[in-house]
Order: structure tokens, then sequence, then C-alpha cells
């Protein structure tokens, strides 16, 4: 990695959280006073559990180091705009889904190098783990990424116009970015892309939904209703692969450790797909007959 590669990275996640931002108000977070079971649970789940299950993924399968840090540091970030869209489009509490995004995207800022340290010393030898400088790695988190999400935010308020029309090509350049940065993955590592996929293929596809699975039931048996349910599997399932790439290649220098969020961000649409699926219709159904309530 050379410091141009490196600068683009931090560009393109920067620019995916600034699009973020324009989709984020106060109210949102606001909104974590109003329904604080919802939100903390859905809190506890994206910072604590996902990373404990994605340790025990990694020693289960006894995979590679490589893949295992790669899997940690996927779960170490939070949820992304994608979520946020799935949640819409399978008709769970979309508000709920944004107000944890936008919580789960401060927070992590501190978790992050904290549980991606926890997870090399793990999974690597002493002679091999890769430890990152805890200020110095907050403070590269808080450049492209907490800041371009305040300065959307901050143009929302004044020009909440121009914030609406960017929504969708902002969307868009997110999707792009993420697809140029799993091509450039797969590039840097043709000769062995086959072999990695198929080591990290299962474990990023347990990830997802064992993680959507334990968030929902979990949310039920906290006696949330089903669109609640819903958001809160997604964002505990659906994390922010854009995130993961940056932080592996761009901050840690090592490609290899992208490889799990690169396979991680293909099989989360083709499970999504099945989520939105399922639930639309069921949620479209309760929620015609009951108003959602904050618990």
């Amino acid at each position: 990695m050379n410091e141009t590669s490196t600068l683009l990275l931090g560009l393109a996640l920067a620019i995916i959280m600034l699009g973020m931002g324009l989709s984020l108000t106060l109210d949102d977070f606001k909104r974590v006073a109003k329904n604080p079971t919802a939100v903390i649970l859905g809190l506890v789940l994206q910072l604590v559990v996902l990373p404990i299950v994605a340790f025990g993924i990694g020693y289960y399968l006894a995979l590679p180091s490589f893949i295992a840090v790669g899997l940690i540091i996927l779960a170490a970030c939070p949820g992304g705009p994608t979520s946020n869209l799935i949640t819409h489009l399978a008709k769970g509490d979309t508000a709920l889904s944004v107000s944890l995004t936008a919580v789960s995207s401060f927070a992590t800022i501190v978790t992050i190098p904290f549980v991606i340290n926890m997870g090399s010393t793990f999974f690597i030898s002493q002679d091999q783990e890769i430890l990152l400088d805890v200020p110095e790695t907050i403070k590269k988190i808080m450049i492209v990424s907490i800041i371009p999400i305040i300065l959307g935010m901050a143009i929302r308020r004044f020009s909440t116009t121009f914030a609406h029309k960017m929504a969708k090509p902002t969307r868009i350049a997110s999707a792009v970015i993420l697809i140029v940065m799993i091509l450039g993955i797969v590039i840097k590592e043709r000769d062995n892309v086959i072999e990695y996929f198929s080591q990290a293929g299962s474990a990023a596809l347990l990830l997802n939904v064992i993680t959507m699975g334990i968030g929902f039931l979990a949310a039920k048996l906290f006696r949330l209703k089903t669109p609640q349910a819903t958001s809160i599997a997604i964002e505990t399932g659906i994390q922010n692969g854009t995130m993961a790439i940056t932080i592996a290649i761009g901050i840690m220098g090592r490609v290899d450790l992208s490889i799990a969020a690169g396979v991680y961000s293909l099989i989360m649409f083709f499970t999504s797909g099945a989520l939105i699926f399922f639930f639309s219709k069921k949620n479209e159904k309760e929620s015609s007959r009951i108003p959602l309530t904050n618990n």
C-alpha cells in the first residue's frame, strides 16, 4: 500500500459517510431517549455480541489468522447506509435503524481499535501480531467517518433540498465504491482468490446469518414488534464492509485482512434479499394492524 492508495481509500469512505450524514438529523439521536429499550438492545448486540460471535466462528472453524482477524475487523465496524436501505425495503422500523446506525457510528470509533487488537492478539502469533495505536486509530476513523457525518448533517440542516437531491447519487456512489474495492482485492490477490474466498465464505455467511438471527430473537424476547425486530436483526447482521476494508488496507496496510469483509459484502446482498422477501409483507400487515409504539 502506498500513500496515494491509502488516501483514496480514506476519501472513498469519507464520501460514503458524508452521504449517510445527509440522511441524518438531530432527531435521530433524540429518538434514543424516546425508545431506549430497542436502541440499547441494538447497541449491546452490535458492540458486544457481534464481536463475540466473530471470535467464536474464527476459533470454531480454525480459520487462517488473516481471515479470522479480518472477520473481527468486520464485526468491530458499525452498520452503514446499506443497513438503513435494507430495513426500508423490508418495511422494518427505518427510524430505529437510522438511530442505531447514527449512535453506533459514534460509539465504534472508541471500540474498534480495542476489538481489533484483541483479535490480533488472540489469532496471530506474538511475533507477527499487528496492534493498532489506539489514539492514532481513533483520530483516523474520526477524520474519515465522524467528521463527514457531522458535515453531512450540517448540510442537511441548512440545505434540506440539496441533501434530498444528493441522497440517490450518494447511495449509488456507495455501491460503486464498494464494488471497486472488492474488485481491487480480487485483482491484488488473484493467485489465491479462490482459496481465500472458499476459506472466508462459510465464516462470512455464518457471521451474517447467526447475528441476524440473534438480533431478531433478542428483540422478540424483549417483546418488540416485528418491524423493530427486523431493524435490530439487520443492524446486527449487516456491517459497514467499506469501513472494514478501509481499516484493513488503509490503516493496517494488509490486503489479506480485507478478504473477509469483501466476501461478506457480496454474501450479505443475497441474505438481505431473502430477508426483504420474507419480512416485507409480514411487516406491512403488522404495521397496518397496529401502529408502532415506543417500548
